[in-house]
């Protein structure tokens, strides 16, 4: 593909156009798609920065996500496919889906969680977390899921800030083939959490568990009990669906809000567009329902659609390198979504792997979580498609709600670009301005932003406005701040460069660190890299890398020259690291991100403070083993 050249269908064109310039009449006819109770009287109240969407309307996501489908031939079809590392598998139809959200939300209204209450849910990836979720919200209850992954201080924190009185969780996860104790976790979190009334407790295991009495209620004994239908709770478009916490830069987690009406429409529209997901869909995205990915792309778009979903419980590549090639073909897959970072593992590992199973049923790729370089895009076009699948590269956050930026395969109107996210989605006014605001040249870096409001967008940060206006609104009058860089081709493609808070400033340049990890990986031999900063007297931050080679590589001098040039012919002299060290792993957290945090704290020498999130805990000493030695070189 290289040398050709990607223009907008003037189909795409004039229909953003015409959605921009009649935002409200288009999204109107959007909303028209999903089942309501009671139609709306207003499409939108813009008090800016704070949108309400179609005012005066009433519906219920669970109704939405299961009963709209039981009155047709999907009531009988495969709703979700579970599986876990070592084979075990469950399925439920739509009936049946039905049957164990109702009980669930039987059981929820007898121990006492009314409309407006907030339900916790610390979960793994099982079914009963997409039980959970739905159960909440039919009773007009929120629910704020919690990962799995995170600390009991991590937990404790976020009841502490909803003050919630109801938390459902597991007595373990299984991770890697070990049984992380989620209970133990809860355990020692609601120690700090005075508003936790009642945990209902999902037992997995035959493994004891310490159960406080009046306190911990156990699932299968409450389903018991429980009444196989519960009316569907009509609530408010603007009525909170659920809370989602998200990490700043600083400061303790932002609980995004968002909305029912607005929420439910806008992804709905968008898994259509981007995914043209249908009734035939087999879809898998893979990451942990515990992300906004999870929430929008696992759970309420696929089933608002009818879809199936798969939903699996492991790592990647545990208890072999093949693991997810087969449950593709198992299943039957036909939309595949996952992480640059977890396609850059594979690359690592080589294509046999992949070429033990048949993958024809695959019909669209997609990638979220991270920008992802041209070279991955073809090796997963080539390698995973077999060279006829689209790659939809989703730009998105957890508070947009849902895909922004992306191609559009549903519409046939983008035509696709190797490492871009394309073009906006249509009604998505976004924009790369400079620092004043203004919209930058072609070619060059800018912050994105988007200039008008989406259904999918965060309603506010929970009970704190202030820090939503300072948050999302105050860098740039009118514009919504993404804190994202990026750049627009002269083709008015989109290209994403990292967070904005992710740079460097070396010798007074400011450098994303994803610019410099893509000209590393760039390079034939680096499956992953991660750049982060040290103090430098004279330059202020120096550049360091951490790089982990491709299969039947072995580190040495040359291939760090290699790296250097790469940078330096991609970016400048500038940009020439201090250091590179090659390494085995990198700190993950266990949804894929690269943590750099615990890797700027080594090169700093600093305190790595929580590492609960890691993937693998060892990954860090190896860095730390490896930085030591570092310094023992230059003493």
């Amino acid at each position: 593909m290289e040398g050709k050249k990607f223009y907008p269908t003037k189909r795409y064109l004039e229909f953003q156009k015409n959605a921009i310039a009649n935002l409200e009449s288009f999204w109107e006819k959007e909303a028209e798609k999903i089942p309501w109770f009671k139609r709306w009287e207003k499409v939108l109240v813009w008090d800016e920065p704070f949108a309400k969407w179609f005012v005066g309307g009433m519906l219920n996501a669970s109704y939405g996500c299961i009963d709209a489908h039981l009155h047709s031939w999907r009531k009988n079809k495969v709703a979700i496919y579970w599986e876990d590392e070592q084979g075990n598998t469950k399925s439920f139809s739509y009936v049946q889906l039905h049957r164990e959200v109702n009980k669930l939300a039987s059981v929820l209204k007898k121990i006492g969680v009314e409309k407006g209450d907030i339900v916790v849910l610390y979960l793994p990836m099982i079914p009963e977390l997409v039980f959970s979720m739905l159960a909440t919200v039919r009773i007009g209850a929120i629910h704020t899921v919690v990962f799995s992954g995170f600390s009991s201080q991590a937990l404790a924190d976020r009841i502490n800030d909803t003050r919630a009185k109801v938390l459902i969780t597991a007595d373990f996860g299984i991770r890697r083939g070990k049984f992380v104790p989620l209970k133990d976790i809860v355990d020692n979190a609601l120690k700090l959490t005075p508003s936790i009334k009642k945990v209902v407790l999902i037992k997995r295991t035959e493994k004891e568990v310490k159960i406080e009495e009046g306190r911990d209620l156990l699932y299968h004994e409450l389903l018991k009990n429980a009444e196989n239908y519960v009316e569907p709770e009509p609530v408010e478009s603007t009525h909170p669906l659920y809370i989602l916490y998200t990490s700043g830069t600083t400061g303790k987690p932002k609980g995004i809000v968002h909305s029912t009406g607005g929420y439910l429409v806008y992804n709905y529209a968008t898994y259509k567009w981007v995914f043209d997901i249908s009734d035939e869909s087999i879809y898998w995205c893979t990451a942990d329902v515990g992300w906004v990915t999870g929430h929008s792309a696992i759970v309420y778009a696929p089933l608002l659609h009818g879809a199936t979903i798969v939903i699996y419980e492991g790592a990647p590549d545990f208890p072999y390198l093949d693991k997810w090639w087969e449950i593709i073909e198992k299943y039957g897959v036909t939309i595949f979504y996952t992480s640059p970072t977890a396609l850059r593992m594979f690359i690592r590992y080589g294509e046999e792997w992949i070429k033990k199973h048949d993958l024809s049923s695959l019909k669209i790729l997609g990638t979220v979580g991270e920008p992802i370089n041209p070279e991955v895009w073809e090796w997963y076009y080539k390698n995973i498609g077999n060279e006829r699948c689209p790659i939809v590269d989703t730009w998105w956050q957890t508070e947009t709600g849902g895909m922004m930026i992306s191609p559009s395969p549903g519409l046939e109107l983008v035509p696709l670009k190797p490492g871009s996210a394309t073009l906006p989605l249509p009604g998505i006014d976004a924009e790369v301005v400079d620092d004043t605001g203004n919209p930058v040249p072609p070619g060059t870096k800018g912050y994105l932003v988007i200039k008008k409001p989406w259904p999918g967008m965060l309603m506010g940060i929970y009970e704190d406005p202030d820090r939503y206006k300072e948050t999302y609104w105050s860098k740039f009058k009118g514009m919504y701040y993404t804190a994202d860089y990026a750049m627009k081709d002269e083709e008015g493609y989109f290209w994403l460069l990292g967070r904005a808070d992710e740079i460097l400033k070396v010798a007074g340049h400011r450098i994303g660190t994803a610019e410099i990890e893509g000209a590393v990986v760039a390079t034939p031999f680096a499956a992953e890299a991660a750049v982060v900063g040290m103090a430098d007297p004279i330059k202020g931050e120096a550049i360091v890398i951490f790089v982990i080679l491709k299969q039947g590589y072995n580190p040495d001098d040359s291939l760090k020259k290699k790296i250097i040039d790469s940078i330096r012919t991609q970016i400048g002299p500038f940009a020439t690291p201090q250091e590179i060290y090659f390494v085995e792993k990198l700190p993950k957290t266990r949804s894929g991100k690269i943590m750099r945090r615990i890797l700027k704290a080594i090169v700093q020498d600093k305190p790595i403070g929580d590492v609960t999130t890691l993937e693998d805990e060892a990954s860090v000493e190896e860095i730390k083993t490896a930085y030591e030695e570092f310094k023992k070189m230059i003493r």
